[in-house]
């Protein structure tokens, strides 16, 4: 095992570790929900049910969970944050548009006037400055932290007195406004050092208009109004209670039962049943299955291999099967929804004869390896599919199923990996090409420590995505993603099968001001509750 490798399963396992017990976060976040209210009597909670259940830390500079980044866009904010029900940047901390020098090369930010922490401090350029450095510069640079992938144009951030930064960049990038929404301001004081910071990982601070209060993988996440909020989206309920389950079952009986106002990842089955009771909303989404190799082990180190088993998938009879017609069959890396989708040049339409004769091309019969899975619901339902396809052309899988930490942070890391397959979305991040290819195909975390891609093939596809983002030319940009585009789906050494449709359904009777992302997680910013 890879030393770099070993460094991201004992980070995984400890943030796994952490939250699995509960984590009372009163003392540290300002008290419990109940004793935010102005008048108790008059107090009121959205409840919801998410489809995962919690598994890693809260410090946005690494959260990458579905329950916590989640969490988080109700937690921090960023100096521009994203509405994710259109993918629009707005105004969050900023309290004007970032102003930009002639060469594109500077940016000044001012800050919103009296903002503060959910501890009641005041919010700094200082803070402000440190939350882009930790994440540019790491105390271990061999270790950095996720985002630090996505802003890889930024020299440095620096504050020019307590409420103005300045941005530096290496390049002129068209896409700075939206893209600095990644980075989540936190406290200095609390995150200088990586003690504290391990610490700020269960018990986080931020500005949003929400504090969170507890989190536990069993019982799922407490939060409540922060009584320093003075943003754009002030909280419109006093307390949130999140419960989390992957059980279809139990958030259809949550919704049901009037437990909660709403759930996502509605079972595709269910869908008409709801409709008569609630409003059931589906949108495509980015959101994948996909399958991911070890591209350093044989037979996968050829990609003939992997592209064989890709055209042994029936992709419209799973879409049919698995998800009740609730998906898109993967054309691209890109959902067909995204307002950037390209083709690809290669598309992976039902040919079985042309798998078979891609493995014999490769030299390789008797194929039989593990296909490991996450629990995710959907998952679980292609997994079985995707079996039955491969041992039509005289491949033989045999399943592993086990939670998204299990496999991310014991699993993938040993030598005896072969293939995964699993769910992804970035999109909670951002929709845009550069950024979502950069997530799977940049930096460390997935090309080099999961799904080990070779040094030549890693080089090329960095060296597009950066090309990309240092163009002016949207022209050019456009081609260079394409480019990216095709050089993903003809290695696939992790790429979709489909891309599934985000059903979500609510209660428009007990809420108000509710809309379903096209994205995994549940968000209530603006949100008020009815009765």
């Amino acid at each position: 095992m890879s030393t770099t490798s070993t460094k991201l399963k004992t980070r995984v396992s400890t943030l796994a570790a952490a939250v699995a017990l509960a984590v009372g976060l009163a003392a540290c976040s300002g008290g419990p929900a109940s004793t935010n209210a102005v008048d108790q009597g008059t107090a009121k909670s959205i409840e919801a049910t998410m489809a995962f259940t919690l598994s890693g830390g809260f410090d946005p500079a690494n959260a990458s969970s579905a329950v916590a980044t989640a969490a988080n866009q109700h937690i921090f904010e960023g100096l521009l944050d994203l509405d994710l029900s259109t993918g629009e940047p707005y105004l969050a901390l900023a309290k004007s548009d970032p102003v930009g020098s002639s060469d594109g090369k500077t940016y000044t930010v001012s800050l919103r006037d009296g903002a503060k922490f959910s501890d009641g401090t005041p919010v700094t350029a200082e803070d402000v400055a440190w939350s882009f450095e930790r994440v540019l510069k790491p105390a271990d640079p061999a270790s950095p932290p996720l985002m630090a992938g996505f802003i890889p144009f930024i020299a440095a951030v620096t504050a020019k007195d307590t409420s103005t930064v300045s941005f530096q960049l290496k390049y002129p990038f068209a896409l700075f406004k939206q893209r600095i929404s990644v980075i989540k301001i936190v406290p200095k004081a609390k995150t200088a050092d990586a003690t504290a910071s391990k610490a700020f990982d269960t018990a986080p601070i931020g500005s949003g208009p929400f504090k969170l209060d507890s989190a536990s993988k069993e019982s799922g996440l407490r939060l409540s109004k922060n009584p320093n909020y003075n943003g754009p989206r002030p909280a419109q309920v006093d307390s949130m209670t999140w419960n989390t389950t992957t059980e279809a079952s139990a958030r259809i009986a949550d919704l049901q039962g009037g437990r909660v106002q709403a759930i996502e990842q509605v079972p595709y089955l269910n869908v008409d049943a709801l409709k008569s009771k609630y409003t059931v909303e589906e949108k495509q989404a980015f959101n994948q299955v996909f399958l991911m190799f070890n591209t350093a082990a044989k037979p996968f180190t050829d990609r003939r291999v992997r592209q064989a088993l890709y055209y042994a998938i029936d992709t419209e009879s799973v879409i049919k099967t698995a998800l009740n017609g609730y998906g898109t069959a993967a054309t691209s890396y890109l959902d067909e929804g995204n307002k950037d989708y390209q083709k690809a040049s290669t598309v992976y339409t039902y040919d079985p004869a042309k798998a078979k004769a891609l493995l014999a091309a490769a030299g390789v019969s008797n194929l039989s390896f593990q296909l490991d899975t996450t629990d995710n619901a959907i998952v679980k339902d292609v997994a079985p599919l995707l079996v039955e396809a491969w041992k039509k052309i005289g491949v033989n899988a045999t399943l592993n199923t086990q939670p998204s930490a299990a496999i991310y942070g014991d699993v993938v890391p040993k030598d005896t990996f072969r293939v995964l397959a699993a769910s992804g979305d970035p999109s909670v991040y951002g929709n845009d090409p550069d950024l979502l290819l950069r997530w799977f195909y940049y930096g460390q975390t997935w090309p080099g420590a999961r799904y080990r891609w070779d040094t030549a093939d890693r080089t090329k596809m960095t060296g597009l995505l950066d090309k990309a983002a240092q163009t002016s030319d949207d022209a050019e940009r456009k081609n260079l993603w394409k480019q990216a585009l095709d050089f993903a789906a003809t290695e696939v050494p992790l790429y979709p099968i489909l891309h599934t449709k985000v059903v979500t359904a609510y209660d428009p009777n007990k809420l108000t001001g509710f809309k379903p992302a096209p994205t995994t997680g549940l968000y209530f910013l603006g949100v008020g509750r009815k009765g």
